[in-house]
């Protein structure tokens, strides 16, 4: 096993800013992120403003904080959800092989087809807008990835050696999928897993961007960047900040993923 690598490591550092100002956030942010002042509206970044602030007058920086936790929350919750749905699916589709196999892998090929903006449309329609309505679309949209990268290593596994001793001993389908076939994927499903959340936090962006993702007032990246580019001449640090962050958290997944690939081969 190789040892931790330096974009490895790189990443670590990004991501745990990230994360630290988000928990950090929960407790203390610089300013009310509701808090309007027309008499600081527009102001460049300052010692006052780390970041400026926007045509409200609001602080940039608090909301970027307070933003990051909703990301990351819509992030994780979307890449657990859609790992669990994929691992079981990719699971049974690559053990079981043959007509369910079909069946399983043309339903997933027929959820990718569709663009993710139509699957959120439909999601929103459906349950009408909510702070978390994206986390179901996104679930469904990434749902697909996962269960190709968990079937490719079942079909992988599942006829080696080691699994054809235990299933000549008596061992249980369950138990050969979940004890002997599942940890050997593991570390593939691993790096997918924490690349999946820099790909989630980049479609929460966006559709958020789009006004499909998380509402007002809670503050989303993707909003602020929308939020920015009616000023983005007047005041372009809103938008500046705002793609830093994105920019920053995306990358440092994007690292640490490929961290993991390189470690466990």
């Amino acid at each position: 096993m190789a040892k931790m690598g330096f974009e490895m490591k790189i990443g670590i550092f990004l991501v745990s800013a990230i994360i630290l100002l988000a928990l950090l956030s929960i407790f203390y942010t610089p300013y009310d992120i509701s808090a309007m002042n027309v008499s600081a509206r527009n102001l460049p970044p300052s010692l006052s403003h780390f970041a400026g602030t926007d045509r409200f007058g609001r602080d940039i920086f608090s909301r970027l904080m307070v933003g990051s936790r909703f990301t990351l929350i819509t992030a994780l919750a979307t890449v657990a959800g859609s790992t669990v749905f994929g691992t079981l699916l990719g699971l049974f589709s690559g053990y079981a092989g043959g007509v369910i196999d079909e069946i399983i892998m043309r339903v997933v090929d027929a959820v990718t087809s569709f663009p993710g903006i139509l699957i959120a449309l439909i999601v929103v329609t459906v349950m009408d807008y909510g702070k978390y309505t994206i986390i179901l679309a996104l679930c469904i949209m990434f749902v697909p990835s996962f269960t190709r990268v968990v079937r490719m290593g079942t079909l992988q596994y599942k006829d080696t050696e080691f699994v054809r001793y235990y299933r000549t001993f008596g061992a249980s389908h369950l138990r050969i999928i979940f004890v002997h076939i599942l940890p050997n994927i593991a570390p593939m499903l691993l790096s997918s897993v924490v690349i999946g959340l820099s790909n989630a936090i980049l479609a929460e962006s966006s559709m958020s961007y789009l006004g499909l993702g998380i509402q007002p007032p809670a503050p989303s990246w993707g909003w602020m960047l929308n939020e920015a580019q009616s000023t983005v001449f007047r005041s372009p640090w809103y938008a500046l900040s705002t793609g830093i962050f994105i920019v920053v958290t995306i990358a440092g997944f994007n690292f640490i993923g490929e961290g993991i690939r390189k470690i466990f081969g």
